[in-house]
């Protein structure tokens, strides 16, 4: 059974930093891509990043350049660090492989 557990979300201003993390059991994130989806309040959620099992990644144009997707093969835990956060970015992130899907961490950015 896959179990994807999220933190690290917050309160911020815009301008900071968060570090989001996504624990992983019942997979190796090791061999398998993971992703970063967010959800804004009455929008559909969307794809922010993925990091695929060869290392490979992807960003959403948005995000380039401010968000960084890594992963931690020992703790089989994959990160999301957000800098230069906007308002734009406040939503619930959720952390997804295999199909499977965490219960997501709120991040909220004030002006």
């Amino acid at each position: 059974q896959v179990q994807l557990v999220e933190s690290g979300g917050g309160l911020v201003q815009a301008g900071g930093s968060l570090r989001l993390s996504c624990a992983a059991s019942g997979i190796i994130f090791a061999t398998n891509a993971v992703s970063w989806y967010r959800q804004a309040p009455g929008k559909q959620r969307e794809r922010v990043t993925t990091i695929g099992s060869n290392g490979n990644t992807y960003y959403a144009d948005s995000v380039k350049g401010r968000f960084t997707i890594s992963r931690d093969n020992a703790k089989n835990t994959v990160y999301l660090q957000m800098n230069s956060l906007k308002p734009e970015d406040t939503a619930d992130y959720y952390c997804e492989a295999t199909g499977s899907w965490g219960q997501g961490t709120q991040v909220t950015v004030n002006s």
